[in-house]
This record gives C-alpha cells, structure tokens and sequence, in this order.
C-alpha cells in the first residue's frame, strides 16, 4: 500500500465515523449492555498509555464498576528523576537525583543533562503506567497540553510544575488552577514575573481567559468576547501583579514568591461580564480572589468538559452532543465544587462512551501510537536504571520528528491537533509524518540497540496471550482486536492470513505453531519471521492510526 493509498484510506475511515455520529446514543447515563474485550479495550485505549491484552482481558472479568475503580485509584508519586548521562556535577553523582541542587550554569553541559533526564524520567512515567491501568498519567499529559508551559530553562523548575499537575491530575479544576497561576514555570513562560503595577504584562490574564479557565465566546462587539472583555484582561493584569520567580538556588521547592513594591494596589473595576465587581486590594492572596470571580461563571465548567470530552472521546462536539453531555458534565462539575473525578467517572462509565461510532473516530496521537508499541508488545527495557533511562530518552528522540514534542508545545494553546477545526487529530497525519510513523513500527519489528541493549517487539509472547493462536483466523482477528478499534473486514483477513499461509490451507499454521508450542525450537526462526511481516503490515494499516 503506497503512502497515498494509506492516506486516502485513513482519513476516509474517520470522515466515514463522523458521520456515522448522528446516530450516536447521547447520554450520560451509566452503560449497562455488554461488557466484552471489545468495551474495555475501548475504555483502556483512550484511558492509558498501550493496554496489553492480558489487561484487557483482566478488565472483562474484573467488569465496568472495577475497572473504573482501577485507573482511578490513588498511587504513589514516582521517584524523582536521576542523571543518567553526566558525572561532572560535584554535587550529584551519576544515578542520583538533581531536584534538589543548584543548577550551576558554570558546569559545561549540566542543564541539557538536566533537560534530558527531565525527558527520560516523562517516558518511564509513561511506559511504567502498563504494570498497573491507572489514568494518571494520561490526565498529567492532558494537563500539560491545557495549562502549557514551555521551554523549559531550568530543569527543576520543570520538575515542580510538571509534578503539580501529576499532583492534582485527578483533583480540583479551581485549585490546580489557582496553583498554576504562581507556579514559577508559568510566571516565567507567560511572563507574569514580569508583571508590575508600573509596567502591567497582560499576557498571563489573557490567557487564563481565554485558554485556561472560561474561553472566549462569540465575539459581541469591539474588545468584547461574551465571556470577557479587554476590559476584564486589564484589570486582572493589574490584580496579579507583584508575583516573581527565583533563578538561583532554592532547596525547599518553593521558588515563586510575592514582592508587595511591585504590586498594583488599588481596586480593579471588570466589566459587566463579570458583573461589574470591584477587586479590592488583598496582596499576596488577591489572585486567589481572581479565580474565585472567574470560577463562579458556569461556562468555565462547560468549558472545561469541552476539553475532557475532546481528549478522551472526540474532537468534534455536535450541537446535540453540547446539549445532551457537555452541559450535564458541566453541571457534574459545578455541583462537585469543580472536582473533575466524579464528572470524568460518569462519562467514562457511560452509554455515550460505549457507542460504537466513537471507537476509532480520531487518529492517534504520537505518544499513544508510540505506546501502543512499546507497552501493548511489552518490549523487555533494561534493569539497570542508568541503562533504562538511556532507553527512555532515546525514546524521546524517536518521537520528536511527530511533532507531539512534550515540554516544547508550539504555541501556548498546546497542539494543534485538539483545538484546530475542522481538521482537529487528522494533522497528525500528513505526507511527512506518515512515513516517519512507518519507519519507526518497522524498526521497532526488526528491532535496533540503544547502547547495546535490543529494543525489539516481543512477538513471540505477545501472541501466545491471545486466545487461541494456533487458529490463524483468531490469532489474526486477536491481534486486530488488541491493536486496532474496529473489526477487520473478511477481505482483510483473508489478505492478512496469506503472510502467513501464502496460497496454504489453515491447518498448515495450527500445525507449525502447534508443533513450535510443543517444543520444537527448530521451528521459532520460521515462526518469528511470519509474525514479523504480518505484524509489520499491520502496524501500516490505516486502522492502526486510529483510537
């Protein structure tokens, strides 16, 4: 299949889905109808970072109710992250964790050290999420892409702020925001440490605005955006003045702080689209009385959800599904006092996120489709931490060229692909990024060495988990139905199967495999190598790009 043809065929299948969405059964009642591998792998995919088939087996037996208790229960935090690749910090030796000392700019190469196992210790964070479901990691990402906050200087500073949205990646939508607000990386990035009542920076409320908290709305005249104004956007400026951040060492984390000479204190008068209140001066605490106005507008709730549904379940949000999901998530929200777990809960419990049309309606991500290799096929990463991390930021590495590059969002609305209609997750595919994707599940099939250690796809393993491999239909229809959303066709099978029995009758393969399972070594070489090329070719096929 030739890179046109893949194109064609990809985004065809998902136009093809959306219009199959009117259909779609909108409710947030709770899901009561099967409960087969086809659901939870549904649930598993969107929820975790390349659910293995052994999970989502566990998942049909376990049942809905505690699946869902698993990917939300509370875990331990990670260990921080180590040096992996630089001795020559007098302070840290190789092996041990830097958050805690100066970043000595004097020391050649310490802080892209530092940025590289920032890099490193995000991907294990990631790829250890396959030895228990859990959804933290992936709401920590959606966080990241909400609250952006890019190119990271200081290591540290990155450190804490991706940390605070691990932290609270399940909790308080006001509170996270509140926090992030002075959170040093966010000062720095959109320049609220710069933001003083002699010289006022609008960039942080604007984007706290517009981006972060409540959107703009239809515009309804000059300067006015329905939720907000340039009215309000100045005078929030002027009510989150005096916060800095410090550039030198700090050891017991908290490198934000308030400076009461360089804050605005005077009453900040908002517009009628927040009722015309007056911010009265209360120092160091008055950004907290910023988010209390802006967190009493419903629409920040509606908002919010928006969001959640376009990362979880689908980009585009009809005017049915606005209407009939949207505001009953929103008033979830509300009444949980902007608790996002019980709203999140109820819409993956539910018979809107069951509805067959939604299973393969976007393209996957970068990291999704890149985890759906790694952690889906259980690649063997070394023991030895020094070594591990090495793999992880070569991970890094690989996925950069697709353009979903953690830590350096192209601008501070997050990737394209969750905000940009019409064409919303089909950006990330595209003539250059599609043989990119090719080349890298090819590789990861024949297998490549990161400092010696193979990084290959367990194939072997990975088919002996699936139900009745020895069958070439369902070792085909198995495989299918752990890597892609929707089913094969017969005529794919048929194709499918002849990589494996080209022009042979199927009990050639229930023989060979058969025999091999017996213990015939002889055998493994032949039998890898069938599995490789029919795993290539369907880690190609359009349907594999799609969640």
């Amino acid at each position: 299949m030739n890179r046109r043809t893949s194109l064609s065929l990809l985004l065809g299948k998902q136009q093809e889905s959306a219009k199959k969405q009117t259909a779609s059964n909108n409710s947030l009642d709770r899901y009561t109808g099967e409960w087969t591998i086809v659901q939870a792998a549904h649930l598993l995919r969107r929820t975790t970072f390349g659910p293995t088939y052994p999970q989502m087996q566990q998942a049909v037996v376990d049942g809905l109710t505690a699946t869902i208790a698993q990917l939300f229960a509370d875990q331990v935090m990670p260990e921080p992250p180590i040096y992996f690749n630089f001795e020559d910090d007098p302070a840290v030796p190789l092996g041990e964790t830097w958050i805690n000392t100066i970043e000595n700019n004097e020391i050649d190469k310490l802080r892209s050290r530092r940025r590289q196992s920032m890099f490193a210790w995000t991907f294990k964070n990631m790829c250890e999420s396959r030895i228990s479901i859990n959804i933290r990691e992936k709401m920590t990402l959606f966080w990241h892409n909400h609250f952006v906050a890019s190119n990271p200087n200081k290591s540290r500073r990155f450190y804490q702020y991706y940390n605070l949205l691990r932290e609270n990646a399940l909790g308080n939508f006001k509170t996270l925001t509140e926090k992030i607000t002075v959170d040093a990386a966010m000062l720095r990035f959109l320049d609220g440490g710069r933001n003083t009542k002699n010289a006022p920076n609008e960039n942080y409320a604007r984007e706290l605005l517009e981006l972060f908290t409540i959107g703009k709305g239809p515009i309804a005249g000059p300067g006015d955006y329905t939720n907000y104004t340039e009215q309000d956007v100045v005078e929030l400026a002027r009510a989150l003045t005096g916060w800095r951040f410090l550039n030198g060492p700090n050891l017991d984390g908290n490198i934000s702080y308030f400076v009461q000479n360089r804050y605005d204190n005077t009453p900040k008068q908002l517009s009628p689209r927040f009722d015309a209140v007056i911010i009265q001066p209360t120092g160091e605490n008055e950004y907290k009385r910023v988010i209390d106005i802006i967190f009493q507008k419903a629409e920040v709730a509606r908002f919010i959800a928006r969001k959640l549904y376009g990362w979880f379940l689908n980009a585009t949000i009809t005017e049915e599904v606005e209407s009939s999901i949207i505001e009953p998530m929103a008033q979830l929200i509300i009444d949980n006092n902007y608790e996002i777990k019980p709203a999140l809960i109820t819409l993956l419990s539910s018979k809107h996120f069951y509805e067959t049309t939604y299973r393969g309606c976007m393209i996957t991500h970068p990291i999704d489709y890149f985890f759906k290799m790694v952690n889906t096929f259980q690649i063997a990463l070394p023991t030895d931490k020094i070594e591990l991390y090495k793999v992880f930021y070569n991970f890094y590495q690989r996925l950069k060229p697709l353009e979903m590059n953690i830590f350096y969002h192209p601008t501070v609305a997050g990737w394209k692909a969750f905000y940009q209609a019409p064409q919303f997750t089909k950006i990330w595919i595209n003539s250059v990024s599609l043989p990119v994707r090719q080349a890298l599940s090819d590789r990861f099939v024949k297998g490549y060495r990161v400092n010696g250690f193979l990084l290959k796809l367990n194939l072997l393993d990975f088919v002996i988990s699936l139900d009745n491999p020895t069958d070439p239909n369902d070792l085909i229809n198995g495989i299918a139905t752990t890597l892609f959303a929707q089913p094969i066709t017969a005529e794919q099978l048929i194709a499918l199967k002849a990589i494996i029995l080209p022009g042979l009758p199927d009990y050639e393969w229930t023989v060979e495999y058969g025999d091999y399972l017996a213990g015939d070594a002889s055998l493994e070489s032949a039998i890898q190598t069938k599995l490789a090329a029919l795993i290539s070719t369907m880690l190609k096929m359009p349907e594999f790009y799609l969640i």
